[in-house]
């Protein structure tokens, strides 16, 4: 962390210190919730959690040198000093809203309803070629995750790429007031999360709230293919497929699962790249990367070794080659936009193509039919077997099986059952597709396919 003390946080949480009052001008070396990650000079915070609750840590953390505990109970006779809050979670929030403050690097907000870990890591990967960049890791896109990145951002740090997640109205707004972004930028409005926004004109106003508290002179950059997002274009820079948007890719050529080449047009130039990893999908990643590359100041040679130069994440897209398969694995989490690009990426290899899809949350009432629309989206493609696994996912199998006749069909109900049989099923060189909800722990899957040789 940069400069920031304990009387900082305790005038943003608006706490109590108990303990020498010295100790108020000491300056914060990390903000953790995780008394296992505490390290000399951190600060534990002491969440309630669903299992655990964090007060039950707070002993822990002294003897590992923290300078001090939040807590929302008052402690006897407590082994170190500590803050006394009303409410962790949001003293949490206040702290690193108060540091954010007090930084002045570009602040990317990235949100959508699908593709913000791959946009997050594309734009990441290209502005690292100027600047030393930090970006969110794993999941943490959340009320807890966001403080806890924004708490991460050091000296050395020149930008920041912070991936913000919600499911419901105002939690946007609350991340936006967190990260104060100076960069928006907004992949696609889709159908995740419609089981709390109710359509798509409410998952735009959802995700919009990250405008809320943007900086006055925020850059917003937009997919310009997305005819939700449209309706921002007169404020924004536009990437896309067309050109209509300001900037934009042509030539597009699949090289099956080893990624995907296309020209790039911008500010009337344009390069000739080669993404590193497959589908569609990564080519409005690129056209993102290009944005915010030239908002920054690169130049066009340093944007091409940024997208050129792009790593997988595990459980994002990430191509797993093993003995007897090539894995596709995306199984950290689904919905229908999602699902289909990834179908698509499926049907650009050059073997027999297996999908194995799972269980798709937060749907609302129109679960079934957007489950059915994952099965018709894949007649349009050449996949060879489709497995569904669970409940859900069987309204994928029963219009898939309809629009597809070429395609064999098979359901399971249980990961177990599937895997009891996937010997006799699968075929060596198969390439297959493993994706479903987090819920539906496919990463099982993926563990028992990895060790087949």
């Amino acid at each position: 962390m940069k400069h920031f003390t304990i009387r900082q946080f305790m005038e943003a949480s608006g706490g109590t210190w108990y303990g020498p009052s010295e100790a108020l001008e000491q300056d914060i070396q990390g903000v953790t919730i995780d008394s296992r990650l505490v390290q000399e000079g951190f600060l534990f915070i002491a969440v309630p959690g669903a299992q655990v609750d964090g007060h039950r840590f707070i002993p822990d953390v002294y003897a590992k040198g923290a300078l001090g505990a939040v807590s929302q109970q008052k402690l006897s006779s407590p082994a170190g000093p500590y803050l006394l809050v009303e409410d962790t979670l949001q003293a949490l929030k206040d702290g690193a809203e108060a540091y954010r403050k007090t930084l002045t690097i570009p602040l990317i907000g990235i949100t959508g309803s699908a593709g913000k870990t791959s946009t997050k890591e594309m734009i990441a990967s290209v502005l690292s070629q100027k600047y030393q960049v930090l970006k969110t890791m794993g999941n943490f896109n959340n009320e807890i995750g966001v403080p806890l990145t924004i708490f991460r951002i050091d000296d050395c740090h020149e930008a920041a790429v912070l991936e913000m997640g919600m499911n419901h109205f105002g939690e946007m707004h609350r991340l936006s007031k967190m990260v104060r972004p100076t960069h928006c930028v907004f992949t696609n409005i889709g159908v995740a999360h419609l089981e709390h926004l109710g359509s798509r004109d409410g998952i735009l106003k959802a995700k919009a709230e990250m405008l809320d508290y943007a900086a006055e002179d925020a850059v917003l950059v937009i997919n310009g293919d997305d005819d939700k997002l449209n309706i921002l274009k007169d404020r924004a820079v536009t990437f896309g497929c067309s050109p209509s948007s300001q900037v934009w890719a042509e030539h597009i050529e699949n090289l099956g699962l080893d990624g995907i080449r296309c020209r790039i047009h911008a500010k009337g130039q344009h390069m000739d790249v080669t993404i590193p990893l497959p589908g569609t999908h990564m080519v409005y990643n690129a056209c993102a990367g290009v944005c915010l590359g030239l908002s920054l100041g690169l130049s066009m040679e340093q944007i091409q070794k940024g997208i050129e130069t792009l790593k997988p994440l595990s459980g994002r897209s990430n191509i797993l080659h093993t003995g007897r398969y090539t894995l596709i694995d995306d199984c950290y989490n689904a919905n229908p936009v999602s699902m289909c690009a990834m179908l698509d990426v499926l049907n650009q290899a050059l073997t027999r193509k297996v999908a194995i899809l799972g269980d798709m949350g937060e749907l609302g009432p129109d679960t079934e039919s957007l489950h059915a629309s994952v099965g018709k989206h894949l007649g349009t493609l050449h996949i060879d077997l489709l497995v569904t696994i669970g409940t859900l996912s069987r309204s994928i199998h029963d219009a898939a099986g309809t629009a597809s006749p070429n395609t064999v069909c098979l359901h399971y109900h249980t990961r177990s059952q599937f895997l009891t049989e996937a010997g006799k099923i699968l075929q060596e060189g198969d390439s297959i597709l493993i994706k479903a909800s987090h819920s539906m722990q496919f990463e099982q899957i993926l563990s028992a396919l990895s060790k087949e040789d």
